[in-house]
């Protein structure tokens, strides 16, 4: 990975050729009304720009101004993906700048949207689009791709995205809008960053009869079909890209728990909406001990839904219990499931896989409520997609079960949030330690203003992300995961728990990411799984590789 911000002078195409307008055309390079009056001369630019030279200062405060006269934040996200196809260092520039305000436009909620309305918005292609017609040819495939130092992929077959559900190729959304925020927040240079989308297909009958749907308009493929397309992809990104971190994100839960156990120890990948999940929530819980006293050891948590997202959670939060001593067994015994057919028990026969490490002994319900009366949890986690399923009776049990009531409705869009931070805080009483999926403004209660956490996901993958380049790691690992948990948390600062916000603020994203990133390297030293060295300072290191969204000269 360069030190450098990417651009430099000297990384300009060697091709005479490359002047004039198939420079201002040039997303990577393209600096816009920022050329200097001698590169302008020296690359053939004079004329085809307005006289005046802006710096990228002036120019952030032209695009945001721009953007904020947009009146939905749709509108919004269709100016800023225009910017980024235009001149990607202003682009990032613009996002690192105000990422509490952008963060909620280019991911989620606005990017659900977004992805639903995907091929008609369609203008301009961004990352690999392979199909299954391409069987057999991946790999030359992945060499159409012009940057070949690449060192992230975020890759979807979209049967999965969000709360959504199958919104097969249109679902391209996910990784762009992943990748983006590994550049804004943990300096992955955009153009070691490729998203990738499998079309196999998709169920849904209102794409499948879409004109302008942009996949291939037949059901998803299934069975050896499926697992052979994978595999081939897989390979090829081996060969092409070797360095590459696959990040698997938004494959529906069957396929997500099979693909990551099949190959998180042949590559380095992980699946986010497991174990990026899993870590970000369990910081949350780490971070409201710290409000109520006591340690995790101490409670029992109630998960509503079971598949990836909580089922992640659960597994990292045992590893935490295991850590502080609880054994194996009795840490598992501390997390319940509660899915779409009632409380998951061991005497249940319709359980798949992944639920059966959390089927204990108990009677069947299908009543939440009394399940949060039986179990006594000091925490309720919703990652159900279904909205407001934490009603007032639900929230006024929580508020009976525990003095602080820790609520995570994760879920997203914001749409699908099991409920909203003002329920939350009304419900009981002003009580709750409250975070969300997506982003909720901040409550006022009786006399005190709370600021709602948010349990994003972006606090973590980015970060452990940057780790694992940084150190070349072969693997990515749970105890990886944890340890990137447990330092989320240590950033936490006694400021933001007085506001009732268990994550730091998004302002400070970047440092919280640069130590992920050294804790996760660490990792990957300590165990073996380093294919670098490991450097004097770990901390200092990362930080040096961290890509800054400066334009450089080119004359």
């Amino acid at each position: 990975m360069t030190t450098k911000p990417y651009g430099s002078a000297q990384s300009l195409p060697n091709d005479p050729m490359y002047r004039g307008v198939k420079l201002l055309h040039d997303p990577v390079h393209n600096k816009g009304t920022a050329f200097t009056e001698a590169e302008r001369e020296a690359l053939g630019l004079r004329g085809l720009l307005p006289p005046r030279v802006f710096d990228q200062t002036a120019q952030v405060d032209r695009v945001m101004g721009n953007l904020r006269r947009k009146t939905t934040d749709l509108e919004r996200y269709i100016f800023l993906v225009a910017l980024q196809d235009r001149n990607e260092t202003l682009f990032y520039r613009v996002v690192t700048e105000h990422l509490e305000e952008i963060m909620p436009i280019i991911y989620t909620p606005t990017v659900g949207m977004a992805c639903r309305q995907f091929g008609q918005l369609f203008r301009r292609p961004r990352g690999l689009y392979i199909s299954l017609a391409d069987s057999g040819r991946i790999r030359n495939v992945l060499g159409n791709w012009p940057h070949r130092d690449v060192r992230v992929i975020v890759v979807t077959d979209g049967e999965r995205i969000l709360g959504l559900g199958d919104l097969g190729a249109d679902g391209m959304g996910i990784p762009i809008g992943k990748l983006a925020l590994y550049t804004a927040c943990a300096g992955i240079p955009p153009t070691q960053c490729l998203p990738i989308t499998l079309d196999v297909g998709t169920d849904t009958p209102a794409l499948l009869n879409d004109p302008l749907y942009i996949g291939q308009p037949h059901r998803r493929a299934r069975g050896p079909a499926y697992d052979g397309f994978v595999d081939e992809f897989v390979d090829a990104v081996g060969d092409a890209f070797p360095q590459a971190v696959i990040q698997f994100e938004d494959f529906a839960t069957a396929n997500a728990f099979r693909l990551l156990a099949r190959y998180r120890d042949r590559v380095c990948a992980f699946n986010d909406d497991i174990q990026g999940t899993g870590a970000v929530a369990v910081a949350g819980l780490y971070s409201a001990m710290r409000i109520t006293g006591g340690s995790l050891a101490d409670h029992r948590y109630v998960f509503v839904g079971a598949g990836e997202a909580c089922v992640g959670i659960a597994t990292t939060l045992v590893a935490a219990l295991v850590t502080g001593g609880v054994p194996e067994d009795e840490a598992r015994r501390r997390c319940w499931l509660f899915d779409s057919k009632g409380l998951v028990v061991a005497g249940r026969d319709d359980l798949a896989a992944h639920k059966r490490p959390y089927a204990h002994d108990h009677p069947p319900t299908d009543d939440l409520v009394a399940v949060i009366e039986a179990m006594g949890p000091a925490a309720l986690i919703g990652a159900s997609g279904t909205p407001r399923i934490f009603d007032r009776r639900v929230l006024t049990a929580m508020a009976a079960a525990a003095e602080r009531p820790i609520i995570f409705a994760l879920s997203n869009p914001t749409t699908k949030a099991e409920c909203t931070a003002a329920e939350a805080y009304a419900w009981t009483g002003g009580r709750a330690i409250f975070a969300g999926g997506s982003p909720f403004a901040a409550v006022d209660y009786g006399d005190r203003t709370f600021v709602p956490g948010q349990g994003n996901n972006a606090y973590i993958f980015p970060g452990v992300g940057l780790g694992l380049v940084a150190a070349g790691a072969t693997r990515a690992t749970d105890e990886m995961f944890f340890a990137a948990a447990r330092t989320l948390a240590a950033r936490v600062s006694p400021s933001d728990l007085a506001l009732g916000r268990i994550y730091p603020s998004l302002t400070r994203i970047r440092e919280v990411s640069a130590h992920i990133a050294a804790a996760v390297a660490e990792v990957a030293y300590s165990r073996g799984l380093a294919r670098l060295p490991r450097p004097g300072d770990p901390l200092d290191h990362v930080r040096s590789l961290m890509y800054e969204p400066e334009y450089p000269h080119y004359a």
